[in-house]
């Protein structure tokens, strides 16, 4: 008998339907049986079940002899179905990765309990998805069993088949079987949720949840959204049946107007003429059902409950779109309020720029104004020893305002004091440009940095990836740096780069990174606190993945390796730590594995550290695919691997100034299995290894010598602030010992 028997009703899905069993039948964990059901399909998907079928021992093929629509497609899967849980999945979504085994897990921690709810992402045909409204439920049940009754917040876990995993025993013993037409997910989900005694959750985004463009009933307005009110009167009815439920019947009639009026609000769904009509069904429902003492939410939604029940469609409409113009003017409010504040801090501005520039003062920003970190970070620091006299300011956003070191004068992005002190500042450091607004003075000095040694495209030639330049204006980014007087490079590979993306009028530094000083001096402390914050034995072997962003997909996520894989393969006493691009922390992808994956051990997702150098210091290998990090990890003489499965799509949709597979700073993986085995043999930190990590050292990292922060600094600053008599023996000029600054002056 299986664990899982995964039941998938088919009709008119062909364009969809492999990507669905193939999502199922790739799980790590195989202890599962799917049942596909061909609900009499007019486009071939009956052949395409057969195929898979013949294929696999796991997949068995059920043809209906007439179409019965979905629910009742689902309840013929349930009379083949053996394995202990049922699943539903709609032949147009598809599972996440590792899905049945994070169950699995779950329901040998829970006791095997009636139903296990999980996390869904919504696939919209445009590309974009968001979290689920359950995510926060879901996350705060833990590991906890219930029952409805005692946790009646969770009767709004999202109304579907098809995120719960329910024992089959259970299942059976009640009776439950779906109804034919539309919300036919309504009455079974109710039915099982109050009669369940133990209800657990999984905190993990398990489907992909597709929301197709055409083809989806729930965007096909019509008559048929009118079978929501047989679905009810059925749950309702059952209800009447049985007054050991009668404790649900308050929560349900909430839920069930809930639904009604949620759909009656989408035209997608209820044509405008027959609005009045589906309100006048709504209201006798609820005039009908109405428990003893009931009382609405005090919400929005509450009062539109409260409508129902006593005012004609009219009023109700009435009141929703006085609603609609009451938001869309007071956000036209808020718009002219903000015009008049920008304008008066443009005057403020004005107004600085007529004062003398502060000779001691700098302003620093990094990542966006998001953090304290990379190379002007390390300039600040090397500052205080180098330069006590200058006064340092960090301009951060206001949500990174906590992120500032205590100690660090930092100011907000956007404030009365932020343009009085960029107005006034002499040294301006920044990894990326600084606000178009802001006006360089004469005898201003501003010093880019630069986001690490560039592999893929940057700004003037993103001109000829306009897929990768999409939301960038090149000219605007153009205009900003015609402002930098300096350009830092770590090497001559990345100052040629620097002065082709970037044809303005500065002068190149190749001095190396001041951000990687670290790297090639070593900070063994700093290695060990990053490792216990991370909960990392200190005798572990540490293998750090940090992908890039992919330019070829929308939203730019990607995860290529096989995570589960590559941790197993590393075996015991090492640790798999997964670091995301910045740019894509927020994203919701991130749920779809990772953080499953981090919350059962299997990896440490260090995404939020806010050091990116701290996680090299305390990592034995990297694994990157194009990212920047390889130039700086290199530094350590620690093996690296390259996963370049996609090279040649990523190529052609961003663009590479150097073929990194044809000088690699390690080993190259072509697949994510290739990757995996690279780890189990041992191959990843051989001789090669070495020899080849050396070549790629010595052909993109010359500059780099652990005292870059010094000669950028001693560069750029004026002599006086760089008084020789505060200089310590370390900090004072190296002579001989530091090859000759390079220097370069562009033309514009």
């Amino acid at each position: 008998m299986p664990r899982f028997s995964v039941i998938v009703p088919v009709f008119r899905v062909r364009g969809f339907l492999g990507a669905c069993l193939d999502s199922v039948l790739g799980q790590s964990f195989g202890d599962f049986e799917v049942i596909a059901v061909d609900d009499r399909c007019p486009d071939g998907c009956g052949d395409i079940i057969d195929e898979y079928a013949a294929r696999d021992p796991r997949v068995r093929a059920v043809h209906l002899p007439e179409n019965v629509g979905l629910g009742r497609a689902r309840n013929a899967g349930v009379r083949h179905a053996t394995g202990d849980y049922l699943l539903f999945l709609d032949s147009d979504d598809s599972y996440t990765p590792g899905l049945l085994s994070a169950l699995a897990d779950r329901l040998a921690v829970t006791g095997d309990p009636d139903i296990v709810a999980f996390d869904h992402v919504r696939t919209h045909w445009w590309g974009s998805s968001g979290p689920s409204a359950s995510a926060e439920l879901l996350a705060r049940a833990g590991t906890d069993t219930f029952s409805l009754r005692e946790r009646p917040e969770y009767v709004h876990l999202f109304l579907v088949a098809w995120n719960k995993a329910f024992r089959r025993d259970f299942y059976l013993a009640h009776g439950f079987s779906y109804e034919p037409g539309l919300y036919e997910d309504a009455p079974v989900t109710y039915r099982a949720m109050v009669t369940a005694e133990r209800i657990g959750c999984l905190d993990r985004v398990g489907v992909e949840y597709r929301q197709r463009r055409q083809g989806a009933i729930t965007r096909t307005p019509g008559r048929r959204h009118f079978d929501i009110f047989a679905q009810y009167e059925g749950l309702f009815a059952d209800l009447d049946g049985r007054p050991g439920l009668a404790w649900a019947r308050p929560m349900l009639f909430e839920r069930a107007l809930d639904h009604m009026l949620f759909t009656l609000a989408r035209p997608e769904r209820v044509r405008a003429a027959d609005r009045g009509a589906f309100y006048d069904r709504a209201a006798a429902f609820c005039r009908r059902h109405v428990p003893e003492g009931f009382v609405p939410p005090a919400t929005a939604r509450g009062r539109e409950m409260r409508l129902l029940a006593t005012a004609p469609y009219g009023v109700w409409a009435g009141q929703r779109w006085a609603r609609r113009a009451g938001r869309v003017s007071a956000r036209g409010a808020r718009r002219a309020g903000e015009r008049l504040r920008e304008r008066s801090d443009l005057r403020w501005y004005e107004e600085r720029l007529r004062e003398p520039l502060d000779p001691r003062l700098a302003v620093f920003a990094s990542w966006h104004h998001r953090a304290v970190s990379g190379d002007p970070a390390a300039l600040y620091e090397r500052a205080a020893r180098l330069a006590p006299g200058l006064r340092g300011v960090w301009v951060v956003l206001p949500e990174a305002l906590d992120r500032v070191p205590p100690g660090v004068d930092r100011v907000e992005l956007g404030s009365r004091r932020y343009f009085d002190v960029m107005a006034r500042a002499t040294y301006w450091f920044n990894d990326v440009n600084w606000a178009g607004s802001l006006v360089k003075r004469p005898g201003s000095v501003h010093v880019q940095t630069h986001l690490g040694t560039p592999l893929k495209f940057m700004g003037a030639d993103l001109l000829l990836r306009p897929g990768a330049r999409y939301g960038w204006d090149v000219r605007a980014m153009l205009r900003r740096a015609d402002r930098w007087d300096y350009s830092l490079a770590a090497g001559r590979y990345a100052q040629g780069v620097w002065e082709r993306a970037y044809p303005c009028h500065f002068t190149s530094l190749c001095v190396g990174s001041p951000r990687n000083d670290v790297l090639v001096n070593g900070d063994a402390v700093r290695a060990a606190v990053a490792r216990g914050r991370l909960g990392i034995g200190a005798g572990d072997t540490v293998v750090l993945y940090a992908p890039t962003p992919r330019d070829y997909r929308r939203g730019r996520f990607a995860l290529r390796a096989d995570l589960e894989g590559l941790a197993g393969a590393l075996g015991a006493g090492a640790t798999l730590v997964v670091r995301l691009h910045p740019g894509l922390a927020d994203r919701p992808e991130r749920a779809l594995l990772l953080r499953d994956l981090h919350r059962r051990g299997v990896v440490v997702d260090a995404t939020d550290e806010p050091s990116v150098t701290d996680l090299m210091l305390a990592s034995d290998a990297l694994v990157t695919d194009y990212s920047a990090l390889m130039f700086d990890f290199v530094l350590l003489d620690r093996p690296v691997v390259l996963l370049a499965d996609d090279l040649g799509a990523f190529r052609a949709a961003r663009g590479v100034y150097t073929d990194v597979t044809a000088r690699p700073p390690g080993h190259v993986a072509r697949s994510a299995r290739e990757l995996t085995g690279l780890f189990a043999s041992g191959a990843w930190r051989d001789g090669e290894s070495a020899r080849l990590r050396a070549a790629f050292r010595e052909g993109f990292c010359e500059a780099e010598d652990g005292r870059a922060a010094e000669r950028v600094l001693r560069a750029v600053l004026a002599p006086e602030l760089l008084g020789a008599s505060r200089l310590s023996r370390r900090d004072r000029p190296l002579g001989a010992v530091v090859p000759p600054l390079e220097v370069r002056a562009t033309e514009g």
